[in-house]
């Protein structure tokens, strides 16, 4: 059955990897990112019924504004992907400036709340769709220099696991680990080590029939994609 996928980030890594797999079995995207470039690039290549669009999904007016077009067309994600993320440059914390931190934190944290505000009360009246929060190994373990990046998806793991005690029977809100994957993200953190993960190629082959077999009795349970 063909269904409707709207996920934040899209631009490149792992949210780039997951649009074109879920288009190429036959789904439809809706999708957005921060560059206007690669939203570009992605309207040219796939025409509608997907869609992208450039915002920022920190600012809860132009979140607000996407959802509200989106729902204005009865199109209701039965999957919604909170992807968008970003890390901090690896340095202890008293080193983070404040606006990195704020950066992380309202990207991460903001960002997956504004569009869980604007999208899921839809979703809620139909009582049905899927809600996947990209969480991380980080929002379950620690490292040194990473502080500001592990706050933010350890917040993931409770604001999702506490959200999904709050909707109805037929939906689910799940904290997903992906695993450690070879993106620009992780080269930030692990420079030239970062090549030696697996590569985002292979990682979305295991990652998108997950994410599909993804059902409502899987609420609240972290999960983690199969390496």
């Amino acid at each position: 059955m063909t269904k409707l996928i709207v996920i934040t980030g899209v631009s490149r890594g792992l949210g780039l990897a997951m649009t074109e797999k879920f288009i190429e079995l036959g789904h439809t995207v809706l999708g957005c990112a921060r560059s206007s470039e690669a939203v570009e690039k992605l309207k040219q290549k796939y025409r509608a019924p997907h869609h992208f669009t450039c915002l920022d999904v920190a600012s809860d007016e132009q979140v607000k504004a996407w959802a509200t077009e989106i729902l204005a067309k009865q199109q209701l994600p039965d999957l919604l992907i909170n992807n968008a993320a970003i890390t901090n440059y690896s340095a202890p914390l008293w080193n983070i400036s404040n606006e990195e931190f704020s950066e992380v934190i309202d990207v991460n944290i903001k960002g997956t709340a504004n569009v869980i505000r604007h999208f899921v009360p839809a979703m809620i009246a139909r009582k049905s769709g899927i809600i996947v929060n990209f969480s991380s190994g980080w929002g379950r373990s620690t490292s040194p220099e990473v502080a500001p990046y592990c706050a933010s998806k350890w917040a993931i793991e409770g604001l999702t696991r506490s959200l999904a005690q709050e909707l109805p029977r037929g939906m689910a809100a799940i904290p997903l680990n992906p695993g450690i994957i070879h993106t620009d993200m992780l080269e930030i953190s692990f420079g030239e080590h970062a090549a030696s993960y697996t590569p985002v190629k292979a990682w979305v082959q295991k990652a998108v029939p997950f994410l599909l077999k993804l059902k409502p009795s899987d609420n609240g349970m972290p999960m983690t994609v199969p390496g």
